[in-house]
């Protein structure tokens, strides 16, 4: 596995690192390296070389720097020349980078592909919002396109001719960076499909959950009854869907209206009144704990994980918890 340091100025770097485990989990091979104010080049060099010698295999490694040029670049790139066929720096770190190439070393075995693959991700994770786009781009764009897509006429069938759902996931948060990007690597979606009476009705959220897409993916926001006709439409069978539900009940009632979803990702519940805490991320109310069980008797199976990496919690340890302590509050 290619070994991966982040280096900044100040503490930016062990921020991101932050971040990235929050998003993606836990790594292994993975340091932070920072220059403080009141430190000088051999500081980071120092500490460059400390988490070098801390990785079980030193053959590949990358480091993502903040600044080109800067000292953490230069100190890195001082050891790099003594490996240039094997070690790679990449400057202008940002998080959508470093997730990137997290998730590129499960399959890429080398730190200059790593770089060359990170760069355009990075690029691309800047963003305005709102967007900003101007007449004349608006023109180039069509022009570009050359026609609007035609619609697939009414009865076509496209692969099996059924949707394959890759992810169902109930989490209060919908569409943020552990779906974006942890599991969406994962599960290669081509669609993102939020189910939601309440969420498309409001036009903000559903801007924003648009605008959080990852690359190379569409995302929909859709109602109960729209999800149901696109599961019965034979023109979505060649969709590869990762569905977002807000609560377990909206993946009761989509299941229940004949969506052939078989197991459920559970993986937030956000604490409100009269609900109770089972782990830091779920909370439980009685109708939550009955929507369970029922979806437990028609067969669907529970994947109780936050991020890919976690280790699976039981679902009916976290029910037995919710009932005792739902029974204690009354």
């Amino acid at each position: 596995m290619v070994g991966i340091i982040l280096a900044s100025h100040g503490g930016f770097a062990e921020g991101i690192h932050q971040s990235a485990e929050m998003i993606f989990g836990p790594q292994a091979e993975f340091e932070s390296c920072i220059l403080k104010p009141d430190e000088g080049p051999d500081d980071i060099k120092r500490k460059l070389k400390a988490a070098i010698a801390s990785f079980d295999d030193q053959t590949e490694i990358l480091f993502l720097v903040d600044l080109f040029g800067g000292t953490p670049f230069n100190q890195a790139a001082s050891l790099v020349a003594d490996h240039k066929d094997k070690w790679a720096i990449v400057s202008g770190m940002n998080l959508p980078l470093v997730i990137e190439a997290l998730s590129q070393r499960f399959t890429v075995e080398t730190a200059k592909e790593i770089a060359q693959a990170i760069v355009p991700v990075g690029n691309e994770g800047i963003k305005i919002y709102p967007e900003v786009v101007s007449a004349s781009e608006t023109k180039e764009k069509t022009l570009a396109d050359g026609k609007k897509s035609a619609k697939i006429p009414e009865g076509t069938v496209l692969g099996d001719g059924k949707i394959e759902y890759v992810l169902a996931r109930v989490d209060t948060r919908l569409l943020h960076g552990q779906v974006a990007t942890g599991w969406t690597h994962t599960t290669h979606p081509n669609r993102i499909i939020v189910v939601s009476d309440k969420v498309r009705q409001d036009k903000l959220r559903t801007n924003m959950i648009k605008q959080a897409a990852p690359n190379g993916v569409k995302v929909s926001v859709a109602p109960l009854k729209n999800m149901v006709k696109a599961n019965n439409d034979p023109r979505f069978g060649e969709t590869r869907a990762l569905v977002l539900f807000e609560t377990v009940e909206d993946a009761l009632a989509t299941i229940k209206a004949g969506v052939d979803i078989k197991e459920i990702n559970l993986g937030s519940s956000a604490y409100k009144e009269g609900k109770v805490n089972v782990t830091k991320a779920l909370s439980f109310d009685q109708t939550d704990v009955d929507a369970i069980k029922e979806l437990q008797n028609m067969g669907v199976k529970f994947d109780v994980r936050g991020v890919p990496s976690d280790q699976p919690a039981n679902i009916d340890d976290l029910i037995r918890s919710a009932e005792k302590k739902l029974a204690e509050k009354k």
